[in-house]
């Protein structure tokens, strides 16, 4: 739902009435983060119910993390054991070459750390490979079209 303050209360602009007694969470509804949030995941969401996706994800989240991986900013960190423990580095090529791949785990850097930029190229990449994919549901149209009257 989205709704205006006024004066008086509030305008309903969208969605369904608020229902009394139920707690909701306010943000603001044309700022560039908040809009770009709610198209990658209604995106995400869409791609994940479509299952036109090839990812060999078993849940959303795990669907979603394979798209921030794929798509995304990828990996913050990484962290890797060997015969003197576990380490922390920041860049796949900090690890040694002689560390298995089994010893290796990546940190996806969390779409709540995300830049602008990033927000921007992640939606883009992800709308061009749903359209490879052959995603044509309605609920995907009307995604689209509601980006392309709220700039991100």
């Amino acid at each position: 739902m989205i709704i205006q303050i006024t004066p008086d209360g509030y305008i309903l602009l969208s969605g369904d009435t608020p229902e009394v007694g139920r707690k909701y969470s306010l943000e603001d509804a044309d700022d560039p983060t908040t809009k770009q949030n709610r198209a990658f995941h209604a995106l995400v969401g869409e791609y994940w119910h479509s299952g036109a996706h090839s990812y060999p994800a078993k849940s959303y989240n795990e669907f979603r993390d394979y798209i921030k991986r794929d798509l995304g900013a990828g990996f913050e960190s990484y962290i890797y054991a060997d015969g003197d423990g576990i380490h922390k580095v920041k860049h796949l090529d900090d690890i040694p070459g002689d560390v298995p791949h089994s010893h290796k785990l990546g940190k996806l850097k969390s779409w709540g750390n995300y830049t602008r930029k990033e927000r921007i190229n992640t939606i883009d990449k992800l709308i061009v490979e749903m359209h490879a994919a052959g995603v044509q549901t309605p609920k995907f149209y009307e995604i689209l079209e509601g980006m392309s009257k709220n700039t991100l």
